[in-house]
């Protein structure tokens, strides 16, 4: 079966679902326990071949794809990234870059001391410091080689599908040579106007309102991976594939819960985009759904004035760039959701590889955000459920180079060899102001 008529079969199974809606919304009543079965059950069929489509057309990926936003934080099956190896091999390589690919294979496999002289020459001249902001190079033999092209590319890309914060469509991704400290300026004119002048009149000098974001480097590791000998020495265990996958899940989900809740305290880790915006005040608090369906819902639902409000709070010329960001359970909240005119909030998109919208916008999944509860607490608790804004204007900061390590002798009388990782990014806001000039709302539910 190839992608088209998986995209029919989903193409049929959301047009059933909103046809539940649709007959709902006709006789101007909520859906019944057994028509939310049968919705929550479609959704889930077209989710699932969602994802298997996106297996078909880009291999590896980590989680439940929708638009290149991930829908789920489960660990994915291995089956996701069968296709990997193909990929790989349809990549078209110079020979410099073939040679480069099968030495650095021999080094995974072997260690730099058991690979071959004329391998180990030319991954000799890769050889690069690892240290970070300064900090001196791993010595002798724990000191690693830089990553091959190839094997770079497989795993951005499959951190890119990890979650939106580390892709480049969604985020202002900057990638530099070194890790040094980088400054980007920022200016706040907002609060002053041109004049008018009569004739020989001077005019008035105002300067403007300067000011910076500084990134950092800092450095992540992916843990040890150990695998053993019989493994290693397996010559159809696809081992580059399998790094990629591992590599890139561990990165993804470390970087991305920094990137999105960071407290960039003391300068010791990013700036998280929902500790930005908390830090700025531009909050709204949830009033719920009750006012859209006239039920007894809490303040642990969302509603279409809330989404209203959460809009507006930011300034209206960030709005046309702007997406919603929120946690999949909330997502599959609001997709619930009915306006007052019995219409659903959520708009599934009818065309290839666009997501999906709420109130004309697209949405964003990041599963590091706050989940809505469904107890009410004592005392309250406040969750951060809905992030709206123009996520252009996160900086995410990627050194260039990801280095890898290879442990021969640390377990060898397990019979093991050990691979750790090595990436430096850093994330923060771009803005120059707060309150309205700030580029994100966050809403909020006290329960």
């Amino acid at each position: 079966m190839d992608t088209r008529e998986l995209r029919q079969q989903r193409g049929a199974l959301l047009k059933q679902a909103r046809a539940i809606l649709d007959g709902a919304k006709k006789q101007n009543r909520g859906l019944s326990a057994t028509e939310q079965t049968q919705y929550d059950t479609l959704l889930a069929r077209a989710n699932a071949l969602r994802e298997e489509i996106r297996n078909f057309e880009y291999g590896a990926v980590a989680g439940t794809l929708g638009g290149g936003f991930i829908e789920s934080d489960a660990d994915p099956d291995p089956r996701e990234f069968r296709n990997l190896p193909q990929r790989q091999e349809q990549r078209r390589e110079t020979r410099k870059e073939k040679e480069h690919r099968e030495a650095f294979m021999s080094y995974l496999r072997f260690g730099a001391a058991r690979m071959p002289e004329e391998q180990r020459n030319l991954l000799q001249r890769e050889y690069r410091d690892m240290g970070s902001g300064g900090q001196g190079a791993f010595p002798g033999s724990t000191a690693g080689f830089f990553v091959p092209v190839g094997f770079v590319h497989d795993i951005i890309t499959a951190l890119k599908f990890f979650a939106p914060l580390l892709n480049d469509d969604v985020v202002d991704l900057v990638t530099t040579a070194t890790g040094q400290q980088l400054p980007f300026p920022t200016e706040n004119d907002v609060l002053i106007s041109g004049e008018r002048v009569g004739e020989g009149q001077q005019v008035t000098a105002q300067d403007v309102s300067l000011g910076q974001v500084m990134l950092g480097a800092w450095k992540y590791s992916t843990k040890m991976v150990k695998v053993s000998i019989e493994l290693l020495q397996d010559s159809a265990f696809n081992l580059e594939a399998w790094l990629t996958r591992t590599l890139a899940i561990r990165l993804g989900r470390a970087l991305v819960a920094d990137f999105t809740n960071g407290t960039g305290s003391a300068f010791s880790m990013p700036l998280g985009i929902v500790t930005a915006t908390l830090q700025n005040g531009n909050l709204i608090a949830a009033q719920g759904s009750s006012l859209n369906d006239g039920t007894a819902a809490g303040a642990n639902t969302i509603g279409s004035n809330d989404l209203i409000n959460l809009e507006h709070s930011i300034d209206v010329l960030y709005r046309p760039g702007a997406s919603y960001m929120a946690h999949d359970s909330t997502w599959k909240a609001i997709k619930k959701i009915l306006d007052k005119y019995g219409r659903p909030l959520w708009q599934r998109s009818l065309i290839e590889g666009m997501p999906d919208t709420l109130n004309g916008y697209p949405l964003l999944t990041n599963n590091y955000m706050g989940t809505l509860q469904t107890q009410a607490s004592s005392p309250t608790v406040t969750v951060n459920s809905v992030l709206f804004g123009d996520f252009k204007r996160l900086i995410v900061r990627r050194v260039r180079d990801m280095s890898l390590l290879v442990l021969t002798e640390r377990f060898a009388d397990f019979g093991q060899t050990a691979f750790l990782g090595f990436a430096r990014y850093d994330s923060s806001p771009a803005f120059a102001g707060s309150g309205s000039v700030f580029p994100f709302g966050l809403l909020q539910n006290t329960f």
